[in-house]
């Protein structure tokens, strides 16, 4: 038996669930970008967790090469992002969210 398959499934639903509400509290909450990066990639995992859950859980492997690609993706938007936010703080020597909201007009 697959040590997946072991746990009960509402053990991931409700973990997966938790660590979408840090992620979202984190974005909602904090002021710092990188920060909000990584609340945003802790909300991105908590539903590739569920993907692979749900996937082991209906024996069908589509899912989990699924997540493979979203994991792709997601480090290659995380690269980008936070050569982005440097070349922020390279200018204006911060990262906190309020001044960067001032960069729009």
């Amino acid at each position: 038996m697959n040590a997946l398959q072991s746990v009960p499934l509402n053990h991931y639903i409700l973990l997966s669930a938790m660590l979408f509400a840090i992620g979202v509290i984190g974005v909602l909450v904090r002021r710092n970008a990188i920060i909000i990066f990584m609340c945003i990639e802790l909300m991105l995992n908590a539903v590739n967790l569920l993907m692979v859950a749900f996937s082991a859980h209906h024996g069908d492997g589509s899912g989990q090469v699924f997540v493979f690609f979203i994991m792709a993706v997601a480090a290659a938007e995380v690269a980008v992002g936070l050569a982005i936010l440097i070349m922020i703080h390279r200018n204006s020597k911060t990262t906190d969210i309020d001044f960067l909201n001032k960069l729009k007009f």
